[in-house]
């Protein structure tokens, strides 16, 4: 289901020491993309992957090292294929329509939730 799924993108950002506010962006990456009806049971892991991995890019400055060990991290937790998820970051890219930087009250309502929880 997408709310287990929204859960392992949780923790796995969290093992990876992004911010709530990463999570975010990635919660509403995913939701748009759901709601264009773009996910199906074949490529939702890569679709919930490519969206961690496009928010940890835009909004925090992560070194070259950094980036390998997220992917590595998502490779691992969502059983894919790396040479899959870069593929699909561009699919999600064109998706967005290229619309990385959000709106906040996008992000907001989820940044709320996460920090409350924890």
């Amino acid at each position: 289901s997408y709310s287990s799924l929204k859960r392992e993108m949780r923790n796995l950002s969290e093992e990876c020491s992004l911010e709530p506010v990463t999570v975010s962006m990635a919660y509403v990456y995913f939701e748009k993309l759901v709601l264009q009806g773009k996910l199906n049971k074949q490529n939702r892991k890569l679709c919930a992957g490519a969206c961690v991995l496009l928010a940890a890019k835009i909004s925090s400055d992560l070194r070259k090292h950094e980036v390998k060990h997220l992917i590595d991290k998502l490779e691992e937790r969502f059983r894919f294929n790396r040479r899959d998820l870069i593929g699909f970051e561009f699919t999600v890219l064109v998706a967005l329509e290229l619309a990385l930087y959000l709106p906040e009250n996008q992000v907001l309502p989820h940044y709320r939730r996460l920090t409350q929880q924890s």
